[in-house]
């Protein structure tokens, strides 16, 4: 049941895409908000708090309706599970910017290209050149595809199996509690990224040893080991790193941003970023779903024939 429903959800989602502006994304945020302006006094213990208070009644509620129809029925627990797979992972909640910039960089309209990319990423954009949108792209794209995508895939085949849709829902709440509280609450969101972080352990490295099977493999290893720690945020280096020696591409290095150049560290190796290699994400990340599909499909006739 579990591959079905990740099949259904993601046809689901690219015949009728969801925006990351819905609505249980606005109310779950405008919740979040609530929170904290009632429960932050400069603590880590508040922010725990605030953290289990808003992420245990969802997993609760979530686990409780899965074993009721599961009970009535596993075609109502199948619906179930695409109902929350449809909700908290899409890729279509940001290739729609992915490729809306990738178009107009090919059309040669810049302008077009830099205000898509800082309504997606919230930076400013524009003093950056076409390869500078390029890289900013890539980077933002192999970035998003894990938070949406292959992080949210992860917890929801390991947690499928006694929890239903439950640990796509406690991945997408970590999530976006971490971006919510973590970078301006203090010690109120420290709670909120340690969670994060250790929830993504495991399928960062699982995203990125995929990313070099379906790329250059040797590149995206070698990548990986000596780069990823020179970047600020680690999760971020290991997906970075890995996805341009796996693209063959050179992402990170310096751009032009708030009226001066911004040095950051070089990540890849290869050539420069163009706008050409847009497409080389896009297909990576695809095959890397694929993969990725491919492996829960076997588990699942694993796990099924085991039975028989």
């Amino acid at each position: 049941m579990t591959i079905l429903a990740l099949i259904i959800a993601l046809a689901l989602e690219q015949f009728r895409p969801l925006s990351n502006r819905n609505l249980f994304t606005l109310a779950f945020v405008r919740l979040a908000n609530q929170l904290e302006r009632g429960l932050n006094a400069g603590e880590y213990r508040n922010g725990m708090g605030a953290w289990l208070m808003l992420v245990l009644p969802l997993l609760i509620v979530s686990f409780v309706i899965y074993m009721l129809l599961c009970r009535v029925n596993v075609g109502f627990a199948l619906l179930w599970d695409v109902a929350i797979l449809y909700l908290t992972m899409g890729f279509r909640q940001f290739s729609h910017a992915f490729s809306g910039i990738s178009k107009a960089l090919q059309a040669d309209d810049l302008d077009t290209a830099r205000a898509l990319l800082a309504d997606w990423n919230g930076q400013h954009t524009s003093e950056m050149s076409a390869d500078e949108v390029s890289r900013m792209a890539i980077e933002q794209g192999l970035a998003d595809s894990y938070r949406y995508v292959f992080g949210t895939l992860f917890w929801f085949v390991v947690l499928a199996w006694f929890a239903g849709p439950a640990g796509a829902l406690l991945y997408r709440s970590a999530s976006l509690l971490a971006q919510k509280w973590g970078r301006s609450s203090g010690a109120f969101g420290r709670f909120s990224v340690l969670a994060l972080e250790v929830l993504d352990y495991l399928p960062v490295r699982f995203t990125a040893a995929s990313f070099a099977i379906m790329g250059n493999f040797e590149d995206a290893v070698y990548c990986w080991r000596t780069q990823a720690q020179s970047w600020s945020d680690y999760i971020d280096g290991i997906l970075l790193s890995s996805g341009a020696g796996a693209i063959g591409v050179r992402l990170g290095d310096t751009l032009h941003q708030d009226h001066t150049v911004k040095f950051r560290p070089e990540l890849g190796v290869g050539e420069a970023a163009t706008p050409d290699y847009l497409a080389s994400a896009v297909g990576l990340i695809w095959r890397t779903a694929i993969l990725w599909i491919a492996l829960v499909l076997l588990f699942s006739l694993g796990s099924w024939l085991g039975h028989v």
